[in-house]
């Protein structure tokens, strides 16, 4: 998966096998995002090779940066800095900056911060005949790597590996919560398998992960042995497996939660949070484009078609289709910590 999909992606109809919600979890774990990562040219060792001092990498968008410091210091000691520097340096007291000297969040996913980043930037996606193909240009996230003096009062936590897991595991269990009602999921977990989880972001292991994540993320149901094929429709629309009469219902899957952890990350504005069930009063299913105009109408008026030239919602780098249902996205595209994470930005 790329960066940014030059395309509009349907999401797939209520009849896709476990297979298919494999594949998309897959698909959403392979992301990858551009950083350029520099060291403030103020903070550099004495003796370091000044025309070295930037690291270019493809990062994972479900991993977080302090997982990045290894990489980043094998690196610079082997090519910019000198013994010397190389003991006196602690990975402990490094921590991120953007081009613009804001401070990065370092407990956010490295996906969420390049799209919040480059939404919140002058860089917007441009029409190709409509609005339907949209192009968003991709460009490395230039970040600067200080080397001491963390701000902790604005940092709250150290950026640390060790920080950095508790955090998680605080999103995962809140992510619980929202599903369930509950953490019981969560906290039966065996402590070696809540490491596991952990383990399988840090080393990025798409196996490892989920063999422990699925006891705790819905599902979508799979196929009926003799279900018909979708409809030849666009939007591939049907009801979710929960609402047809012949397939038995499962408790656990991703139709029957009390609510889909999601967040709404508006350019340079509040993050939104509300309960999101996957389902409506009506009965039909809870589709991304009623979620955005419901909560931010005027970015997303609800007269309007799903192609509007006013806002964009993004997830994981892809141009979401307003016809994706809540529940679908997430039982197939949720974050390593369990969050849907809606980024908004301005169309030109």
């Amino acid at each position: 998966m790329s960066a940014y999909a030059t395309t509009r992606h349907h999401s797939p109809s209520a009849f896709s096998a476990s297979a298919s919600t494999t594949l998309y979890r897959r698909l959403t774990w392979e992301g990858t995002v551009p950083l350029e990562i520099r060291v403030d040219p103020n903070e550099l060792p004495a003796n370091s090779d000044r025309g070295l001092e930037c690291y270019y990498m493809q990062a994972p968008r479900v991993s977080y940066l302090p997982l990045l410091v290894p990489e980043i210091r094998r690196f610079l000691m082997d090519v910019v800095f000198d013994e010397a520097a190389s003991k006196m340096l602690k990975e402990e007291d490094w921590w991120f900056e953007s081009e613009s000297r804001t401070l990065i969040k370092w407990h956010w996913p490295i996906g969420l911060i390049y799209d919040n980043h480059i939404i919140s930037s002058s860089i917007k996606p441009s029409a190709q005949g409509s609005t339907s193909y949209l192009n968003m240009q991709v460009t490395p996230l230039k970040l600067i790597l200080h080397l001491a003096s963390p701000p902790t009062d604005k940092l709250l936590l150290s950026p640390s590996a060790e920080a950095c897991k508790q955090a998680f595991m605080g999103q995962l269990k809140e992510a619980d919560f929202l599903r369930w009602g509950n953490t019981k999921r969560m906290t039966s977990l065996r402590k070696a398998e809540q490491d596991g989880i952990w383990e399988g972001v840090k080393e990025h292991n798409f196996d490892d992960y989920w063999r422990v994540a699925a006891k705790v993320t819905p599902t979508i149901a799979p196929a009926r042995p003799n279900s018909p094929p979708p409809p030849p429709s666009g939007s591939m629309h049907t009801r979710p497996p929960s609402a047809d009469p012949q397939v038995a219902p499962d408790r656990d899957g991703a139709y029957n939660v009390r609510s889909v952890p999601v967040r709404l990350y508006l350019p340079d504005g509040p993050v939104l949070q509300d309960l999101v069930p996957p389902m409506l009063e009506d009965g039909s299913p809870h589709t991304l484009g009623h979620y955005l105009s419901t909560h931010i109408p005027l970015l997303f008026p609800p007269s309007s078609s799903s192609d509007s030239d006013l806002a964009f919602a993004l997830i994981h780098g892809v141009l979401a289709p307003s016809e994706a249902e809540m529940a679908w996205l997430g039982a197939c595209m949720p974050g390593a910590d369990g969050w849907i994470n809606v980024c908004v930005g301005i169309a030109q």
